[in-house]
């Protein structure tokens, strides 16, 4: 997955150490709790050799999940995971929306109900545990070790979005129809159900030609960003600033 997930190119690998790069195989089970405890290992022990270690992301489940923590969430069964399958391909997000909206309507109210893997996760526990999901999430944080200072690059969504249409031709330049091809035979695999593989495996399907796979990528990144942004401009403590502003406010916490 070098091209769709955007990963760091060899030469950007090379200014820096970089953790979390090349760790993991499509076909491993990995969660946010478990990228907490993996996380929080490694972090204890650059400490003791650096003052400051910086966190880039992402996705903000896991950002949340290092930061402040994540509850322990059951594992789910294999039945579940198929009887809430069934229900997305016959009805689609909106059939997952209304049965999470019935087994779980104090989750249903304040999440984000446009988030297919985070609804049909949520009704996966519904349906392995019998309880609601809202009732494994505590609401609280948990202490850690360092201090945590936010920043935040702030773009203006004109140009932000310029450089998201940029980046996504210049993936496919670099051979993202080649990877997909490559990858499709893991496409059940939840790492695969993402923005750059789901519409370019549609494509293949014959459900859509190139040129509209290739605006749909461009829009749902477009999406995802916005997600993003949002659920950051709720963090009341992040510092807003162009690149070079927070550049210089790093510099001068480390002189």
């Amino acid at each position: 997955m070098n091209i769709g997930t955007a990963k760091p190119s060899e030469a950007e690998l090379a200014e820096a150490p970089h953790y979390f790069i090349n760790n993991l195989s499509v076909q491993d089970h990995y969660t946010a709790g478990m990228y907490e405890r993996d996380a929080l290992e490694l972090l204890e022990k650059l400490f003791k050799v650096h003052d400051t270690i910086i966190l880039v992301g992402g996705s903000t489940l896991y950002i949340k999940a290092l930061l402040h923590g994540i509850d322990e969430i059951p594992t789910v069964t294999i039945e579940a995971k198929e009887k809430v399958r069934e229900i997305f391909e016959h009805s689609g997000i909106m059939g997952i929306q209304e049965a999470l909206a019935k087994l779980d309507p104090v989750y249903y109210s304040e999440a984000d109900i446009e988030n297919p893997r985070r609804m049909m996760r949520s009704l996966e526990v519904c349906f392995s545990t019998g309880n609601a999901y809202s009732e494994y999430l505590t609401k609280g944080a948990k202490t850690r070790s360092f201090d945590i200072v936010k920043l935040g690059i702030d773009v203006p969504r004109e140009e932000l979005y310029r450089r998201i249409n940029e980046r996504c031709d210049e993936m496919l330049q670099a051979g993202l129809l080649e990877e997909v091809k490559f990858l499709i035979q893991f496409r059940e695999l939840t790492p695969l159900c993402t923005v750059g593989y789901s519409e370019f495996f549609e494509y293949m399907d014959g459900k859509m030609n190139l040129e509209e796979a290739i605006s749909r990528f461009k829009q749902h990144t477009r999406n995802y960003a916005k997600r993003q942004l949002t659920w950051f401009r709720k963090e009341e403590d992040i510092k807003w600033g162009s690149a070079e502003e927070l550049f210089e406010f790093v510099t001068s916490r480390t002189e």
